[in-house]
């Protein structure tokens, strides 16, 4: 990712209404975008969650789901997922399923920094032994959904807000999480 990079703006009804550079959509008083989010699961059914680089500007060292990111103008959602698995944690990503597609969110961090997103979720599969970029990820596990649900429940604050309200919405991380690989 470059700092060059464009989002696409959206209308509160979801409409593309134009582009603006990364850089400056988030900040105090940031505008709706669009973002999706991925959580990667591999055959034995764990789920990767990863640590944000503490460089980074929204939540810097908060535990968080596989990756996420945002489409470049004209860039299909799903093809931006398959670019940051690739940029983001060195894997290839199978099985992507769509299972939020219209989950939104606004949160504010410790710093002032603001997301407001409308962030389509997937699920995907991974064989890959992951191999973070420094820049994105400064930790990875590969977890148990059931132990995940716990940590999520137990330490809300420990973990990205939209990592809290993506599980709560999918049930993903119960006892015998429905969306995972069999």
């Amino acid at each position: 990712m470059t700092d060059g990079d464009q989002v696409i703006l959206l209308a509160d009804d979801g409409t593309a209404i134009g582009t603006a550079p990364k850089s400056s959509v988030h900040g105090p008083d940031t505008a709706l975008h669009l973002a999706f989010s991925c959580h990667v699961v591999d055959g034995a059914g764990r789920v990767l969650v990863t640590r944000r680089a503490l460089g980074k500007r929204t939540w810097p060292g908060v535990w968080t789901n596989s990756f996420c990111g945002h489409p470049r103008p004209a860039e299909p959602v799903v093809a931006a997922v398959h670019r940051h698995a690739g940029h983001e944690l060195g894997i290839r990503v199978r099985d992507l399923q769509l299972v939020l597609p219209l989950f939104r969110y606004r949160a504010t961090d410790a710093a002032g920094t603001v997301e407001n997103e409308i962030c389509p979720v997937y699920l995907a599969v991974t064989d890959d032994v992951p191999q973070p970029n420094a820049n994105e990820v400064a930790a990875f596990e590969w977890v148990a959904p059931a132990d995940l649900a716990v940590a999520l429940a137990a330490t809300p604050w420990a973990f990205s807000p939209w990592l809290v309200l993506q599980a709560a919405q999918l049930s993903l991380f119960s006892p015998a999480p429905a969306l995972l690989p069999s």
